[in-house]
């Protein structure tokens, strides 16, 4: 974290830009108040990039529009009805909201919006301290009503008046509690996870679109963790996401077993690192880390103690898959995500056993196929799934993938194993066979690939004596 000092010089450098410092004229021409809030203010004194822009004004979305429009490269006024007007100024994307003090209704998921008449109001109905700082402008004086930069300096997450007050505006800010924890690695004060606890059910309001996009910001953090954590202990997590608070399975002397929850954020936490290691340069990679998170969903179903103590959850992989699939819908993902996540579950299992008796160039064919664009997150989902201490077993587990990968990138070299198909189409099939197109044709196709995934490169004449003899026994 940088200085007082230093952080100031940053907020009035940002300031002075030439962009920034027209607005700011333009709205005191015009008799408004402007100021640069929130996080762009908390991110400055963090030493963190400040990159889009918050502004809040005593100015109504019709005068912002006017202020603004003669020089802005764009505008647009998609945020209009809650008082926002977004605009390009050069190198800045900012967001100028009129002051607010709206708040929720008890049984509304949509805030009633209220417009504010001062910049310490609007600060004061901020979700957390640290976000209810501003700059203002042109003066460049900060402004910090309920003490944000002390709590940014002790990383100390607390609400700027009572937390009751803060999530009875709007529920969403326990999720988002959870989130900043995990972005900031800051302690959320006891007071505030209390609330948190003690008013879970208030988020019952919120919209699912809205839960998911925390979801995906606390998920798209280096660390998830700590906010996790946060959602299962206070039970917003059974609200919002039930199938994680449900791993915490029963653990009692006679079934000895791994603590299903804590072995889900360990991998959680391995598939972020090695999400680093190997795409350092890409975003992360949220479909990853849903999968990993909930790639263990099924145990509890399938939980059975046999005779003698052992402990299985046979199929777990498929009916986590179903699970998974379910809760996604319900959150609103999109159906690219949503089938993804649950493919990654279900093949999160084939891997093991590997290692006992290595496949052979068939099974690691029909592996690549099933995985298809997905080999490169269930190579990280299932290293990431071995979480043991015995380091012997973790040892050979790591090399036998290994081997995998090396034997997959082998193959792929000779066979372009990524687009394997049929050495014969549908047209060539129906020509040799005689054939109109019908369900023979695909029982012919399917057959082909099959002694493709078998056999590799077939060529022409081997396909076709092969389909010959399939089709005339096939009569028979």
């Amino acid at each position: 974290m940088e200085s007082v000092a230093e952080a100031v010089t940053r907020l009035e450098a940002l300031a002075a830009s030439a962009p920034l410092a027209a607005l700011a004229e333009r709205f005191e021409a015009a008799g408004h108040e402007l100021a640069l809030v929130g996080g762009p203010v908390r991110d400055a004194f963090l030493g963190r990039a400040v990159n889009d822009l918050d502004l809040a004004t005593s100015a109504r979305p019709d005068d912002i529009i006017r202020i603004v429009k003669p020089v802005a490269d764009a505008h647009w006024d998609i945020g209009r009805a809650f008082g926002t007007i977004g605009a390009r100024l050069g190198p800045h994307t900012v967001e100028i909201t009129t002051y607010r003090a709206d708040a929720y209704s008890p049984d509304s998921r949509k805030p009633e919006v209220a417009f504010g008449d001062s910049l310490e109001g609007d600060l004061i109905r901020r979700d957390f301290t640290i976000n209810a700082m501003a700059l203002r402008l042109p003066a460049r004086t900060l402004v910090d009503p309920s003490g944000g930069l002390d709590d940014l300096f002790a990383r100390r997450l607390m609400t700027p008046g009572s937390p009751d007050d803060s999530f009875g505006d709007d529920p969403l800010r326990m999720l988002r509690a959870a989130r900043f924890a995990a972005q900031l690695q800051v302690d959320v004060d006891p007071a505030v996870v209390e609330a948190m606890s003690r008013m879970r059910e208030r988020l019952a309001i919120i919209s699912a679109e809205r839960v998911r996009d925390e979801l995906v910001k606390l998920l798209s953090t280096t660390d998830p963790r700590r906010g996790l954590s946060l959602l299962v202990d206070t039970g917003l997590a059974a609200i919002v996401l039930p199938e994680l608070p449900a791993l915490r399975l029963e653990v009692d002397e006679h079934a000895h077993h791994k603590d299903v929850y804590e072995h889900s954020l360990t991998v959680l936490e391995q598939a972020i690192e090695l999400e680093a290691e190997r795409t350092p340069e890409a975003a992360p990679d949220v479909v990853l880390r849903l999968a990993a998170l909930l790639h263990d969903i099924g145990k509890p179903a399938t939980k059975r103690v046999e005779p003698g103590g052992a402990v299985t959850f046979h199929h777990h992989d498929v009916v986590g898959a179903k699970l998974a699939r379910k809760r996604l819908t319900a959150l609103r993902f999109d159906k690219e995500t949503i089938t993804a996540v649950s493919r990654l579950i279900e093949l999160h299992l084939r891997f093991f056993g590997y290692s006992d008796a290595p496949w052979t160039d068939s099974g690691v064919r029909r592996y690549v196929r099933d995985a298809d664009a997905l080999l490169e997150r269930l190579h990280i989902l299932t290293r990431a799934d071995v979480t043991t201490r015995n380091r012997r077993k973790e040892a050979r587990l790591r090399g036998a993938y290994d081997e995998l990968e090396a034997r997959i990138a082998a193959l792929a070299e000779r066979e372009e194993l990524q687009s394997i198909r049929p050495d014969l189409d549908g047209e060539q099939i129906m020509a040799l066979l005689d054939l109109r197109p019908g369900p023979i044709v695909g029982e012919a196709y399917r057959f082909l690939l099959e002694q493709r995934l078998d056999s590799g490169p077939l060529g022409a004449d081997e396909a076709e004596r092969r389909l010959r003899a399939w089709y005339a026994q096939r009569d028979e």
